[in-house]
């Protein structure tokens, strides 16, 4: 999955845990969205370093 699916995949689990009152579920949307942006900073240093090593 990419970032952007799992920082969106966290937020329905998070909205849908706010709105049944189920902290689980809403912990569980919160580690998937701090995932996805974890993704998204990891590829964005692999295209930084290929970039580098090209010389663009």
């Amino acid at each position: 999955m990419t970032g952007n699916t799992d920082k969106l995949k966290g937020k329905v689990k998070e909205t849908a845990g706010a709105a049944t009152n189920d902290d689980q579920l809403r912990a569980e949307g919160k580690t998937d969205q701090n995932v996805g942006k974890l993704k998204d900073k990891v590829d964005h240093a692999i295209d930084a370093a290929k970039d580098k090593l090209t010389g663009k």
